[in-house]
């Protein structure tokens, strides 16, 4: 909890005053109140950046407990007021105060401390504001010849410890909102990490699955035409995400080239190993997952892995690593999921 201590302390200091926000069009889009499911008892690799689709919170399931729900939002809403102008602000977007609200659970004990209790709650609500928000029309030309549009966004949080970091997620659930719920959480990832990188989230409304090879390439290479200018390996590094794996980023990265005229820039990660990628980068967050997991259980409930039947959900590429780590753990893994 130190890292975030001083991530709090530094942005009151540093990157309160960088807040602005950046609109290319003053077209609207319809928000939708997309929720997803939070499942503790699942290894979820959807959460942590996968090539698979996200599925909706089941609002039959939801429905049958509203009063429930209702006494714990409004006892979070009695326990933290100092986030009352947020919600008030930011009511269309549930998903995202939803991640606010539960990283304030978290942070709970530092809120509460005598001296500078006050002063952390001015810290995580400049923090929860996005220091800059990017928003494009992203037209592309499909197989037939008809023009195509998509929303593509950035939502760049904190760089108050160092340059955006955050993946970028193609889906049709995407809108501003998911981001910055997205977002905001990656500010907290990459800051206990001990690493000097900041937090943000993007991606489009664009849905890969069932599109041609060229298709996915003329959107992509659209979609790097509006963002390219935002990012740089000392203000913004994109990674994959949710319908952005190594193909798509190869597509964005050779436009990055193309328009910038340069190559060897580290501006976007996940890049195959044949023109920059990492090693055992495929396999890293994966197998990362698991052995977190494995300690979790050892220390938490006294048993190992082995023999125990694991579900995971998602099919992507954090899923499939995940699922062979658990089997060298000798776990059996029960499940796969995806939207197919």
């Amino acid at each position: 909890i130190n890292h975030v201590v001083i991530l709090l302390l530094y942005t009151v200091r540093v990157g309160a005053s960088t807040s602005h926000k950046i609109e290319h069009s003053t077209i609207q889009t319809q928000l939708s109140k997309d929720n997803q499911p939070t499942d503790i008892t699942k290894t979820n690799t959807n959460c942590v950046g996968d090539d698979t689709n996200m599925a909706p919170r089941d609002m039959a399931q939801t429905a049958l407990v509203p009063n429930k729900q209702e006494n714990q939002q409004q006892q979070q809403h009695d326990k933290f007021p100092f986030l009352k102008d947020l919600r008030v602000k930011y009511s269309h977007q549930p998903i995202f105060l939803q991640a606010v609200e539960e990283m304030a659970l978290s942070l709970e004990p530092i809120f509460a401390d005598e001296n500078k209790g006050e002063f952390y709650k001015q810290a995580f609500v400049a923090m929860a504001e996005p220091e800059r928000t990017i928003s494009f029309r992203v037209p592309w030309m499909d197989d037939g010849g008809r023009q195509r549009f998509n929303r593509g966004w950035r939502v760049e949080f904190s760089s108050v410890l160092g340059p955006y970091k955050g993946g970028l997620r193609f889906h049709p659930t995407v809108n501003d909102g998911v981001l910055k719920f997205l977002g905001f959480e990656q500010i907290f990832k990459n800051a206990l990490t001990g690493l000097p990188l900041g937090g943000g989230k993007g991606g489009s409304d664009f849905d890969p699955k069932g599109k041609s090879e060229g298709e996915v390439r003329r959107f992509c290479e659209s979609f790097m035409t509006e963002l390219f200018r935002y990012l740089h390996p000392s203000t913004d590094v994109p990674a994959g995400d949710i319908g952005v794996g190594g193909r798509e980023i190869g597509y964005m990265y050779g436009q990055y080239k193309r328009l910038t005229n340069k190559h060897g820039e580290g501006v976007l990660t996940g890049k195959s190993m044949l023109f920059g990628g990492s090693p055992f980068r495929p396999e890293a967050t994966g197998y990362g997952l698991i052995y977190i997991t494995k300690i979790a259980v050892e220390k938490r409930l006294g048993r190992t892995l082995e023999g125990s039947c694991c579900a995971v959900s998602g099919s992507g590429n954090v899923a499939q690593f995940a699922a062979k780590k658990l089997m060298e753990f000798g776990a059996k893994v029960m499940t796969f999921s995806d939207s197919n």
